[in-house]
């Protein structure tokens, strides 16, 4: 296995608008994929945390991230995953790219997600499978989320 990006394409039936808001606002980023998250402004260089609660044991697990590009509503996309103590900015080579391109189709939005940048952290191979598997798993389960949240938002609009 290649282990170089994940890639998904999905279908929302709510505009690009709705879905911009959900994929860049903190409040909505907590119900789809379950973060908290700092306030920050969906702008290129803004930064921000996302924290995870372990509603078994109350452990909790945060990542910092740093927002690439915005685009209203067609593009967002965020750098994670990376070392806090570094003193370089998130880029290639130490963190993991999340893109949302969206574009209207119908009714509705086509979504398409990519996380890229795993052969790139220069993990070795049984760390980067790990981190690939657990990344890939993980999207499985919250971006069905992130498509029923728009759609709730959109119909309650």
């Amino acid at each position: 296995m290649e282990y170089g990006s994940i890639e998904r394409e999905l279908h929302i039936e709510a505009s690009p608008e709705v879905v911009f808001e959900v994929l860049s606002s903190p409040e909505h980023i907590r119900e789809w994929w379950s973060a908290e998250t700092t306030a920050f402004e969906p702008a290129a260089g803004a930064t921000g945390r996302l924290t995870w609660t372990d509603q078994d044991t109350g452990g909790h697990q945060s990542a910092p991230f740093t927002v690439v590009e915005v685009d209203p509503p067609r593009m967002f996309s965020f750098r994670w995953t990376y070392d806090e103590t570094e003193t370089e900015v998130a880029g290639p080579g130490n963190s993991l790219l999340v893109t949302f391109e969206l574009a209207p189709a119908g009714t509705g939005t086509t979504v398409r997600f990519r996380e890229s940048g795993y052969r790139e952290r220069g993990w070795e191979a049984a760390v980067l499978e790990a981190h690939y598997n657990d990344h890939r798993q993980g999207w499985d389960f919250y971006l069905p989320r992130l498509v029923a949240t728009a759609d709730r938002l959109a119909a309650a609009r």
